[in-house]
């Protein structure tokens, strides 16, 4: 496993993000979260943000043939010659053909996927419980991080608030589009022997621990 490019599969709130942030730095390889490329083109008006831009401003779905373009040209880069991990891509079957695709023209190939596991009712506990500081814009949550006064932020008193993103019907409704749209690709990537699986309800320490000796499993089975 001369590279490490990896895909990080699981539902909002699963704790994907940190655990890819984590292995960014134990492995010092690059992260392409969607969402960040997409804005980063964007503030750079470079010529893919700029076609991305007249969809946003629409309030479209960007295409998956600008999105495809922008991942590939991010693997094509110098950072991502030792490995990579994709956070929010693919979220379809089709968008994952795409990058198979787009990966055979670069030479290369993933190496796994990893997908975070964690129940609906434990996604809407942890996303429905955040509340920010209306000014500060520092993250709480009621049970997993509170303030030591209910409602009011540490550092200078301010009111805590709850983002729309983060209420239950709306944390539902994004879990709803996940079961349909990207759960699939859990059958997938198993059919291709590159799911590996992990219990996301324990502590972000035991995940990434499991991580890595999963990937040093994998690293040793490709020396033997």
């Amino acid at each position: 496993m001369s590279e490490l490019n990896l895909i990080f599969l699981g539902a909002p709130g699963s704790g994907k993000g940190t655990q890819a942030q984590r292995l960014m730095d134990d492995f010092d390889i690059a992260y392409i979260a969607t969402g960040d490329m997409l804005r980063e083109e964007v503030a750079q008006g470079t010529p893919l943000g700029t076609k991305a831009k007249l969809f946003m401003d629409k309030g479209d779905l960007v295409p998956d043939d600008v999105i495809i373009a922008m991942i590939a040209e991010k693997l094509s880069k110098t950072e991502a010659h030792d490995g990579f991990i994709l956070d929010g891509f693919p979220r379809t079957i089709a968008q994952a053909d795409a990058l198979s695709q787009q990966l055979t023209a670069l030479g290369k190939e993933l190496s796994a996927v990893l997908l975070i596991e964690v129940s609906d009712d434990e996604v809407v506990r942890r996303i429905s419980g955040r509340r920010v500081s209306a000014t500060t814009g520092r993250v709480y949550h009621v049970d997993l991080d509170p303030p030591k006064h209910e409602g009011r932020c540490d550092v200078d008193g301010a009111r805590l608030l709850q983002r729309d993103d983060d209420k239950p019907e709306t944390v539902k409704k994004r879990l709803s589009v996940y079961h349909q749209q990207t759960a699939p690709l859990i059958s997938y990537y198993g059919e291709r022997d590159l799911l590996r699986r992990f219990d996301g309800t324990r502590s972000p320490t035991e995940v990434h621990d499991h991580v890595r000796a999963t990937l040093a499993t994998l690293r040793l089975e490709e020396l033997l």
